[in-house]
Order: structure tokens, then C-alpha cells, then sequence
């Protein structure tokens, strides 16, 4: 028995960056099941924020030169159109930084403070002398203490999950300006997570919905002891300030998931405020439902409900925990480097084959979703269209062609009534257990039933054979139509537009799961349309706004004489999140301290190579041009860019996968009044275009 209300949450995507794709399976799959929820009649409601406070904000907002507030206004913009043109269904969508989530943070931080669950004492932080700033979790770099990984973040490891501190990392660095940092004392308000290892370990046990394997992971943690958290944070910092503090800020971890609570008031007054935040949070009559991604299991798991213990607010009756988007088994990561954005996607191909292809692949348990564009483009093909689709239209017109768009009667057809009708109540059960996959498959042999019966009925040819054949393929195609109105249905969770449309084709609209069920005759129907079309060449799809290269700006720190030729210089260069060594042949127009700390313009997909026994991973770009019969030659320069900035050709999305250089030699470069063109355009970086200090008509080598 479903509760009079459920609470449904995605994790909160970040107001630092453009939502891309593997972002978009968690909300592929919460909206998925919330549509097939309210298609059941139950009062489910959708709830998410963006997740905007914290130092990457601060910092990214000081780089691009506007203020925090005004960097997560266009973050908040961008995601909403993204999730509104996936089709992806909020009830509320709101913000972390909004007086509401104030208010509950305020409000819970004094609660567990008079509850004695906050205490504040001295604690060692990592400190960057060069930065004059603490640094907080993202914002270190290191190998991981558990498993060893080089390369994690200071606060949780990508490769085992573990979480840790930032000292505890093992040869830190800071990834501002890449120095070892120094350590330093700081007073800091502790939240006592080691004092709900009990309550914690009941719950989790106690709670059927829970996956098991998840289960079992969370256990493994309480056992090994739980450490009391760090819920404060040192300024400078974008974020509410801690209630009588001048200089110290709630930890994002502690305001982002109270964003659910503030963003349920906010649909509370969007509705009239007929229902309030207790109805939800505090109330036996709801259940809440979290959906989030494996690598923030140990806050939602640990943290937050021990908050919500702690303040007097419900405890989530599930959290589904899925695995990452990963192309070729390899795990999609923004901070690894760049991905297909969401709305580059949706330039390229309609919203619906990826959350056909991802409802394909989506189950209860924990697995990666892996991309693989051919098996993509044979999905959308052979089963979304092929199947669904093309039976839907082959239906719809031939009524409108043969039968004036108008139905007959239904045919006496039980048994395949009775056959379609249980493979409903299957579907029905795969969606509440929220085996995604499994509700797809059936939903397709749903088609297929319905395709076979149309095919061996064959109404074509009995329209033919007189009025008592013409009446019987009439009541063929009635019957094949009242099919389409239920595909219409039970695929509508994943297919909501396709779904939309063809209920308007049939003449009706937003049916419900109550609606499945054979009782459409003798009415007319709309003119059918064809829906979706079949992909003719993904490869050339994904590949028609690709630049070849991958264009970075670098700065060189070290400059050598290669010892084996006259004419290279051996580059030591920061790449931002990496280091690389060069081979640049600038000995005979450069002296090496002219080369030291600029910023220049590499190829960084170039595949390494050996020159003259030094190994050049990528190549500098430089322009040259003879001038009064002397070469010139000048490196491109980014000065006002960072280390590791991409270089952007707009309309284009860079090549990440290695290139030859004979790839690299096809790409035609220009200079016009000092700046460098490709295919008419400019090349960019976010804070200035790329610069060359040689007259026009010089050639990019």
C-alpha cells in the first residue's frame, strides 16, 4: 500500500559547469519513475536545487570577472532549459542559495548546537602559503591514503570510494598553483556522527527498500568507526555564514541536501501553501525516495540522515544508488576532462533516444551505464522506432487511408486480451521496483505482440475480399489501435513527448495507468504523423561539430637545450591538472629565459612521439612567415588565460582521443590583425582570444 504522499529527489547537480550527459541517467531514472508514479494516481512530488554554494564557485566566478550570485543565475538558467528539454519533469527546481535553505540550515544547525551534537575545537587544515588560503576539499590533490590512486581529491577517492581528510592524503598539492601545502590550525564546528552508529546501523538494516549490496557497503563503514564531521568551512567562501560568526561558513555538504527540504516549501507555496514542509518532512503519511550516484553514498548514507535524526525530520524510506555513465568501461568525469554537454546532445539528436538507450540499461542495482554510439544508434533503430514507432504510425494511417480515420468494433479477442493485459501488470511491477530495463523489454514484447498480430491478420488484404472482409480488418485495426493507446501508456515514463503525441493522434490525452484496457471503438481519430526517424549515421552525427584537435593553453616552467639537437628546446609545461614534457624546435628564434613562464597554445591529443630520444608529449603551436627574406617565427600566446583552459572553436566540441600528426597537418590555421583563425573562426579561450605577435598570412605550425 502506497502512503498519501511520496518525496521524490535527485542529487543536486553543481552551479559551477553545463549539465552533460552522464549527469543526466540519475535524472533520466528519477523522472522515469515519478512519471510512472502520477500515471498510477499516487501523489508523488519531484524535487531538486541547484547545489551552488562552495570555493570552486567563488574562485571560477573571480576568474571570469562577475560576481558568485551572478555565475550561478547563469548556471541555474542553462540547467533548467537542459532538463526541460530532456523532458526531465520537476515539481520544484529551486536553488541552495535561497532564503529557505538559510532558514532550515539556520534551523537545524541550532537545534543539534542546544541538542549538544555541535562542538568546535582546534584542528590542523592544509594551508597554501602562495594562495594565502585554506584549502578545502576540492581544491587538493593527492594520492589516495586507502588505495594508493594517485591524482584523488582531498576529500573522497574516484578509484575505492574511501573518504578522508585532506592532510591525510599522501604528497599533497594544491590545484590553484600546483606548490606543496603547509598545514596550520584553524578552530572548527564538529557535528557528533560517532554517536549515531547505532541509530544509523538499526536503520539501515531495519530498512527493506535498500539495496543490499549497498547495504552491506555502508555496515563495512559504521564498523570500522565513524569519525564526527566537519561542518564548517573558512572563508573566503560562497555560502551562509554560520550564525555569530565573522568568518566562518557552513561546509556545502551541510546546506546542499537541506536544498530538498527548501526546495519542497518552495513547491508548498507555488501550490498556495495548501500543504507545508511537515506534510513532507515530518509527517507518517509521506515517504521519501533519494536518487543519487554512487560516489556520494558515505553523505546520504551517513551524514544526512544522521542530521535528520538528530533535527526531527523523516529518514528517506529508500535511496537508489546508481553507477556512472562510463564510454568503453571508462568512468565519465567533468573534472577528468571534457564530455558531450547536454546540449550538445540535444544539437546533435532528439532527447528521447538517450532515455530510451539509458532505460535500456537501468536497473535496481548498482551498475555503470555504458555508451556505446553503435549500440545507441541500434536501439533507437531497430527497437525504439522499428518497433514502437513504426507500429504506431502503421496502424494510425492505415485507419486514416482505409476507414475514413474512424474505429469499429472490437473483435472477441480474449485470449490476446488476457495476454496483453498480464504483460501490463508485468510491466506495472518491473516500474515500482524500479527495474527499468525489465519494464523496457516487456514494453517492447508489448510492440511485438502487437506487430505480430497486425502482420498475421494482415487487414491489407482483407479489405479486399468484400464488406465481410473490409468490417473484418476493421475490427483488426481497432483492436491493433487500442494496443497503441496502451504502448501510449505503459511507455509514457520513458517516452513522455512520443507517448503525448500519439495519444494525440488517437484523439485523447494524458491517460492514465488506469486507463490500460480495451474499450476504444467507434470514434474518430487525429491524421497520424511519423514521430521519430530512424539515425542514418551516428558516427557522422557526433562527428560533424568535432574539432580534430584538442587545443590547450600551457605554461612553461622549464626550458632545457636538448643535448642531441641544436635546434630543440626539451619544455617542461603545467597543464593545469598535469604535468608534460615537450620538443619544440625554437632554439634559433627563442632564448630559453624568453620561453620561461608564458602561457602558450598546445595540441594535446597529439599521440607522444620520440624526438631525437626525448619523448614530446603533444606539440606547441607557433606561426611562422618570412619576412625580408628572414623566418619569423613567434609562439601563440593566451596571457590572460590559466594553465589547462581549453581553447574554443565555437560551434565545435574538441577531439579528446589521440591524433597523429598527420591529422594535425590537414587542420588549416590563419592570422588576421594578430589572432588566430579556423574554419572562419576565432580561436578562444574563455578570458581572450588567442594572440600572435606576426603579421597576417603566417602559418600555424
Amino acid at each position: 500500500m502506497k502512503p498519501k504522499r511520496m518525496l521524490i529527489t535527485s542529487a543536486l547537480p553543481y552551479a559551477n559547469g553545463p549539465l552533460h550527459i552522464g549527469h543526466l541517467v540519475e535524472y533520466v531514472q528519477t523522472d522515469i519513475y515519478v512519471r510512472f508514479l502520477k500515471s498510477k494516481g499516487i501523489k508523488a512530488v519531484y524535487v531538486c536545487a541547484d547545489d551552488t554554494h562552495g570555493t570552486p564557485i567563488e574562485l571560477n566566478a573571480k576568474k571570469l570577472g562577475v560576481s558568485p550570485e551572478e555565475l550561478i543565475a547563469k548556471y541555474y538558467d542553462e540547467h533548467k532549459k537542459d532538463f526541460d528539454d530532456f523532458h526531465i519533469n520537476f515539481d520544484s527546481f529551486y536553488s541552495t542559495n535561497s532564503e529557505e535553505n538559510r532558514k532550515f540550515a539556520d534551523h537545524i544547525f541550532n537545534t543539534l548546537k542546544q541538542k549538544g551534537l555541535i562542538y568546535q575545537k582546534d584542528i590542523e587544515l592544509t594551508y597554501c602559503e602562495h594562495c594565502k588560503r585554506f584549502l578545502p576539499d576540492r581544491f587538493v590533490k593527492g594520492t589516495c591514503p586507502k588505495c594508493g590512486k594517485e591524482d584523488q581529491y582531498g576529500d573522497v577517492c574516484e578509484h575505492c570510494n574511501a573518504t578522508y581528510k585532506p592532510i591525510d592524503l599522501i604528497d599533497p598539492y594544491c590545484v590553484v598553483c600546483k606548490n606543496s601545502p603547509s598545514r596550520k590550525i584553524s578552530n572548527h564546528y564538529f557535528f557528533k556522527l560517532s554517536d549515531f552508529s547505532a541509530d544509523l546501523k538499526k536503520w539501515i538494516l531495519g530498512n527493506k527498500n535498500l539495496q543490499q549490496e549497498m547495504k552491506n557497503f555502508v555496515i563495512n563503514w559504521i564498523d570500522s568507526g565513524l569519525e564526527d564531521w566537519n561542518i564548517s568551512r573558512d572563508g573566503p567562501y560562497f555560502g551562509f555564514k554560520i550564525p555569530g560568526e565573522e568568518n566562518k561558513y557552513y561546509y556545502v555538504w551541510l546546506d546542499a541536501p537541506i536544498g530538498y527540504i527548501a526546495s519542497t516549501e518552495n513547491y508548498c507555496k507555488m501550490h498556495g501553501n495548501k500543504e507545508s514542509v511537515d506534510d513532507y518532512w515530518k509527517s507518517k503519511d509521506c515517504e521519501i525516495a533519494h536518487f543519487i550516484g554512487k560516489d556520494i553514498v558515505y553523505f546520504h548514507f551517513l551524514f544526512w540522515p544522521a542530521v535528520l535524526m538528530a533535527s526531527g525530520f523523516n529518514l528517506p524510506s529508500n535511496i537508489v544508488v546508481h553507477g556512472f555513465l562510463t564510454v568503453k568501461k571508462e568512468k565519465m568525469s567533468k573534472s577528468r576532462g571534457a564530455l558531450l554537454s547536454a546540449r550538445e546532445y540535444l544539437d546533435l539528436l532528439d532527447p528521447e533516444y538517450l532515455r530510451f538507450y539509458y532505460a535500456s540499461a537501468l536497473t535496481h542495482k548498482i551498475n555503470d551505464v555504458d555508451l556505446d554510439f553503435d549500440d545507441f544508434s541500434d536501439k533507437a533503430n531497430n527497437e525504439f522506432v522499428a518497433n514502437i514507432a513504426n507500429f504506431c504510425y502503421r496502424v494510425l494511417s492505415f485507419i486514416n487511408k482505409n476507414f475514413d480515420s474512424k474505429l469499429g468494433k472490437l473483435p472477441k479477442d480474449e485470449e490476446l486480451i488476457v495476454e496483453l493485459n498480464s504483460k501490463a501488470k508485468e510491466i506495472e511491477k518491473y516500474y515500482e521496483a524500479i527495474e527499468i530495463r525489465d519494464a523496457l523489454k516487456q514494453i517492447l514484447a508489448y510492440s511485438s505482440i502487437g506487430n505480430k498480430y497486425f502482420q498475421d491478420n494482415a487487414p491489407w488484404k482483407q479489405i479486399k475480399e468484400g464488406e465481410v472482409g473490409k468490417e473484418k480488418a476493421h475490427k483488426v485495426v481497432t483492436l491493433a489501435a487500442n494496443i497503441v493507446k496502451n504502448i501510449s501508456v505503459i511507455a509514457a515514463p520513458i517516452l513522455p513527448n512520443f507517448c503525448a503525441r500519439i495519444q494525440k493522434q488517437l484523439g485523447l490525452s494524458d491517460l492514465q495507468w488506469k486507463d490500460i484496457g480495451f474499450d476504444l471503438e467507434q470514434q474518430s481519430i487525429n491524421e497520424a504523423e511519423i514521430v521519430v526517424h530512424k539515425i542514418d549515421d551516428i558516427k557522422k552525427i557526433l562527428d560533424g561539430n568535432k574539432f580534430p584537435l584538442d587545443l590547450r593553453v600551457a605554461k612553461i616552467d622549464i626550458v632545457q637545450d636538448h643535448p642531441s639537437a641544436d635546434k630543440l628546446f626539451v619544455l617542461q609545461i603545467d597543464l593545469g591538472d598535469e604535468k608534460r614534457q615537450l620538443v619544440a624546435g625554437l632554439r634559433d628564434f627563442y632564448k630559453k629565459e624568453q620561453l620561461e613562464g608564458k602561457k602558450v597554445v598546445i595540441v594535446a591529443n597529439l599521440k607522444p612521439v620520440k624526438l631525437r630520444g626525448y619523448e614530446s608529449q603533444g606539440m606547441l603551436l607557433a606561426a611562422e612567415k618570412m619576412i625580408d627574406g628572414k623566418e619569423l617565427v613567434t609562439v601563440l600566446e593566451a596571457k590572460k588565460s590559466k594553465p589547462g583552459d581549453q581553447v574554443i572553436i565555437e560551434g565545435y566540441k574538441p577531439n579528446k582521443e589521440q591524433v597523429l600528426y598527420d591529422d594535425f597537418a590537414k587542420v588549416v590555421f590563419e592570422i588576421k590583425d594578430g589572432h588566430v583563425y579556423t574554419k572562419g573562426k576565432m580561436l578562444k579561450t574563455v578570458k581572450e582570444a588567442i594572440h600572435a605577435d606576426i603579421e597576417d598570412g603566417a602559418m600555424v605550425r
